[in-house]
């Protein structure tokens, strides 16, 4: 019996997290990590420690591997270009990877496609961030095209005075200006495309964001309309197809009611992400086995979900550095609740982990929620003694 071995680059959560599917598959995992004590290599027995911007290495990896993916979307578009020439089996290929990659690339594209953008102009200076705020009024949203994520990279302009004090980001490249969209809430919807043009979506889901940091997703969004999941699952669907998208993608959207199409494409991410972690435990095929799947030209699995409702919420580090000694506190506040913590050193603000929770039979969702939060609470803050607040639905619908 032969299987293929997956490389990934990186050694994040998201790589941790591909580790057990792949043990059910039968697939052999391995990691290129960017240090001996992140996320995956804990989790995965091949783990080596390299720089991935270093053709060599990247090279190298490549080499002792079927098929290459990845847990982030910073390697170097050129190299992995050289890569693709060299006959080296990369999902998603650099051609799609770089639509998440470059802002500006992908809001091109969402351009030329026809789907709803915000209004968005490439800008170099002050003065053409001044000219787009006179026609779209202040504030608008300045980012880098390149490596921001979760608030990183983001810039709100509420009047002129605030760009004057934004000099810093100009030195001589592309900057991306938005409008700032006055949106209800953030959806997410999560699709898998394989090479042979295979895809499949999952429910879309409510994101809320703290601080700029994704705390809490409700899978599917709430009260949101038939009309409005199914325009923009298939915008989902479309984006995957036409940029020739394979593995996991994830596309964030602004919900506008009454305005346009009653949504606007945010951004893009070509792995896995953290709005689809619900799945691990409330849909009959969760994003990592179905990233595998995908990047192997596997037959997706089904994406239907297993219960009413699935409350994500993260855990980031707080004031308890002893997360397992907080565990039998939490795992007794909500033995139904499912805890994946990724192996990280805490750090106020760094996402450590999350749990999900089900709905069961008539359970309200505000009670899922507030059993999802109150684990991750638990094991955020600490506790000395275990919680008797055993869970019971509290309410019915």
């Amino acid at each position: 019996m032969t299987f293929p071995v997956i490389g990934v680059v990186g050694g994040g959560q998201l790589a941790r997290m591909m580790a057990g599917p792949a043990v059910e598959l039968g697939l052999e995992l391995r990691v290129l990590a960017e240090g001996p004590d992140v996320s995956a290599v804990a989790a995965v027995a091949h783990a080596q420690v390299g720089d991935y911007r270093d053709p060599q290495v990247l090279r190298a990896f490549a080499a002792g591997v079927d098929v290459v993916t990845f847990d982030h979307e910073h390697v170097p578009g050129e190299l992995l270009e050289e890569l693709a020439r060299e006959g080296v089996s990369l999902h998603p290929a650099p051609a799609a990877l770089r639509h998440a990659q470059d802002k500006l690339v992908m809001r091109r594209a969402v351009e030329d496609l026809g789907l709803p953008n915000p209004r968005w102009r490439a800008v170099r200076n002050p003065a053409e961030v001044e000219d787009f705020a006179a026609a779209t009024g202040w504030p608008v949203v300045l980012k880098t095209p390149r490596g921001g994520y979760d608030g990183k990279g983001v810039l709100v302009l509420r009047d002129a005075a605030a760009l004057a004090a934004a000099d810093t980001w100009f030195t001589g490249g592309e900057l991306l200006v938005e409008q700032f969209v006055p949106f209800s809430r953030e959806l997410s919807v999560l699709v898998a495309r394989r090479p042979s043009g295979e895809a499949a979506a999952w429910p879309v889901v409510e994101s809320i964001q703290v601080d700029s940091v994704c705390d809490e997703v409700i899978a599917p969004a709430p009260e949101l309309s038939d009309d409005l999941a199914d325009a923009v699952t298939a915008a989902a669907l479309r984006l995957a197809e036409a940029l020739g998208v394979t593995g996991v993608m994830a596309v964030e959207l602004f919900e506008t009611p009454g305005a346009g199409a009653g949504y606007l494409v945010n951004e893009l991410a070509m792995r896995p992400h953290n709005s689809g972690h619900w799945t691990m435990d409330g849909a009959i095929t969760g994003q990592f086995e179905q990233h595998l799947r995908a990047v192997l030209d596997l037959p997706l699995g089904a994406t239907d979900p297993v219960s009413r409702s699935t409350v994500m919420k993260n855990v980031l580090g707080g004031p308890n550095t002893d997360i397992y000694g907080a565990y039998r506190s939490a795992l007794s506040s909500g033995p139904s609740a499912k805890v994946h913590f990724y192996g990280k050193d805490v750090r106020p603000g760094r996402k450590i982990g999350h749990v999900n929770a089900l709905a069961a039979p008539g359970e309200l969702l505000a009670d899922v929620r507030a059993r999802a939060s109150r684990v991750a609470a638990i094991l955020r803050n600490g506790t000395d003694q275990p919680s008797a607040d055993q869970e019971s639905p509290k309410g019915t619908q």
